[in-house]
């Protein structure tokens, strides 16, 4: 690539043919094949998501999992995915989130977890000051599990932080050391927020960032879910300025690891090789890349 760039082949980017939150969220392709197929095109690590994680650990046990992380020189892990962290500890949907902290943090106790990312999926309304509450609570939870960082990724469907102003002020206010923000080129663009406005987060507030192309444009008015989980372009295969991303966090600080979330059906039902040959070579083209399509 001309520079030493560490790529982390996420989930559902590699996840094989899965139903992306209405059915099969588990992958049919083993976590040791994983871990071969990302040696095998240079990813530097993978990411998992809390369904996929209960799976495998149904045949292997978490030390199993490490043990072909290593064998496969892989350094980095995303955990994912939290949410109704804010709520009642009376309510059913803490209770389920409870639960899966709990399988989270265990992994992230053995596992080479770099960030926990946790966020707002559903879009449900808090108050912005029980959700800075909240995530102070759940970032220090987590300090007394793991060394990695709980990420809160922000993203259109997040009706309490949809800029990056409110989402620099969640994570200030809160005030967790080993709290920062998940950063999906995705959904900046489609918040329409361009390169340059991502030097709007503080250099020590900037987890992670996650690199996925698409259509500037929503494809259509009433099913933005179908395209967030099944249209994404793999990066520089779309209309955004992947490149231009890349040099903002760059020109703020960001060494990396970098992300590749690309939810598409298309790419999903490929053979796993083909799969992660695609996702590394297209990522890594961009790095090269010096000036927007």
């Amino acid at each position: 690539m001309g520079e030493d760039v560490e790529l982390v082949g996420l989930y559902w980017t590699v996840s094989g043919p899965v139903e992306v939150h209405f059915g099969r969220e588990w992958s049919y392709f083993s976590w040791e094949d994983r871990c071969a197929e990302a040696e095998k095109v240079g990813f530097a690590g993978l990411g998992i998501w809390h369904a996929d994680l209960e799976h495998v650990l149904e045949s292997q046990t978490l030390q199993d999992m490490r043990r072909s992380m290593d064998d496969h020189g892989l350094r980095y892990l995303e955990l994912e995915f939290l949410m109704h962290w804010w709520l009642d500890p009376s309510d059913d949907r803490r209770k389920e989130s409870d639960r899966i902290r709990r399988l989270l943090f265990e992994a992230a106790e053995v596992l080479p977890a770099h960030h926990i990312k946790v966020g707002n999926i559903p879009g449900d309304p808090v108050e912005f000051g029980r959700l800075v509450e909240s995530f102070a609570e759940l970032c220090a939870d987590a300090a007394k599990h793991t060394d990695a960082t709980v990420a809160y990724e922000f993203m259109p469907f997040d009706v309490n932080v949809r800029d990056l102003e409110t989402a620099v002020r969640l994570v200030e206010e809160a005030g967790a050391p080993n709290g920062g923000l998940a950063i999906d080129t995705w959904h900046l663009e489609k918040l329409n927020i361009p390169p340059e406005g991502l030097k709007a987060v503080p250099r020590e507030r900037l987890a992670w960032i996650e690199l996925s192309d698409g259509r500037k444009a929503w494809m259509a008015d009433d099913d933005h879910v179908d395209e967030v989980i099944n249209h994404r372009n793999l990066p520089g295969e779309g209309e955004f300025d992947i490149p231009g991303y890349i040099r903002a966090a760059k020109e703020i600080g960001y060494p990396g690891p970098w992300g590749v979330e690309v939810l598409s059906e298309e790419l999903r039902n490929n053979p796993i090789d083909v799969i992660f040959r695609r996702a590394y070579d297209t990522t890594a083209a961009q790095f090269l890349e010096r000036s927007p399509r």
